[in-house]
């Protein structure tokens, strides 16, 4: 699960009335236009988040104490805090459907963007499961379930009345011959070089306007060449884990393999290691990495934010 809490979103507790238990959980979608750029961009997923909880407080007829939502789940499947465990949701409808179920909202509209992501499915799960755990029940509904509404959308819906299912992880299918798919991390540079070719070659010969801009899960052509030796394959990188993976004593191999991106950049401030464990040596370190990146401020206060971590390409360990 890759939870984004109300810590990281600079939010005080929540204000929401407590509430052990429920029957379960009801889905809901925004309702209203929402941008495709959600695709490309989490942090305007975190933005939109935000975005929504302003609005929500602002609302005096509603009278909302906080975000109405007890989480939010994006297209790239982190699940976002809202009012989170323990609170009553305040987006059901009126207080009778509010106590009887906690409620869930995909970052998906009426228009734009409408269709849920398989992450952002997953996150939706992620949700419901961490809510069981914490006093809901086995129900999963809609918002419309209830109240005269057209939330959570057509697509959600149809995914709720199946069961709201985690989704199937397939088999990636063997790429064609000549075919190559961009993966995190990767640059034209680095895939010219896997394959035994040139910048320019693969600019050409997939009609690229900016070369570089090239997006995971992007196919490309690639030269063939039968005779020749196979291609070393590309360096994987690291994807970046989430604010939330750096506190709390987080020991993982993916800490030691940033340190060492660190030592190398000349951003290291360790007395000894890198380590696995997450230390202020390793928020020191990344707090230099940030000012190198033109950081300042608050936004160099050595926690890892996506931007900064792509810079950074943190070789998988």
């Amino acid at each position: 699960m890759k939870l984004v809490t109300r810590k990281d979103l600079g939010w005080p507790a929540s204000a929401a009335p407590a509430q052990a238990s429920a029957k379960g959980v009801k889905v809901h979608y925004e309702g209203t236009a929402v941008s495709k750029r959600l695709l490309d961009d989490h942090a305007a997923c975190i933005a939109e988040w935000q975005a929504i909880r302003k609005s929500h407080l602002a609302n005096k007829k509603e009278n909302y104490s906080d975000v109405a939502y007890n989480y939010a789940a994006c297209p790239h499947g982190y699940l976002l805090e809202g009012r989170g465990i323990g609170k009553r949701t305040g987006a059901n409808g009126n207080q009778a459907l509010n106590q009887a179920h906690y409620a869930i909202v995909g970052l998906v509209g009426s228009s734009g963007l409408t269709e849920p992501t398989d992450a952002m499915l997953d996150a939706i799960r992620d949700g419901i499961d961490l809510l069981r755990k914490n006093g809901a029940g086995s129900e999963v509904k809609g918002h419309r379930d209830g109240y005269a509404t057209a939330c959570p959308g057509g697509p959600l819906y149809a995914w709720v009345q199946k069961g709201a299912p985690r989704p199937e992880q397939p088999t990636d299918p063997a790429p064609a011959p000549g075919a190559y798919t961009v993966k995190a991390g990767d640059t034209l540079t680095s895939i010219a070089k896997a394959h035994g070719t040139t910048v320019s070659k693969l600019v050409s010969l997939n009609s690229l306007k900016d070369p570089d801009k090239i997006n995971a899960g992007q196919k490309l052509k690639v030269p063939t060449a039968p005779s020749a030796a196979p291609a070393k394959p590309a360096v994987q990188y690291e994807p970046f884990p989430g604010a939330a993976f750096f506190h709390g004593g987080r020991h993982s191999p993916v800490i030691t393999a940033m340190g060492r991106r660190l030592v190398a950049e000349g951003c290291g401030r360790y007395m000894q290691g890198p380590g696995p464990n997450w230390t202020n040596r390793d928020r020191d370190s990344y707090a230099a990495w940030q000012r190198k990146c033109g950081y300042s401020g608050a936004a160099a206060d050595g926690i890892p934010g996506k931007a900064s971590w792509d810079k950074l390409r943190v070789p998988k360990s």
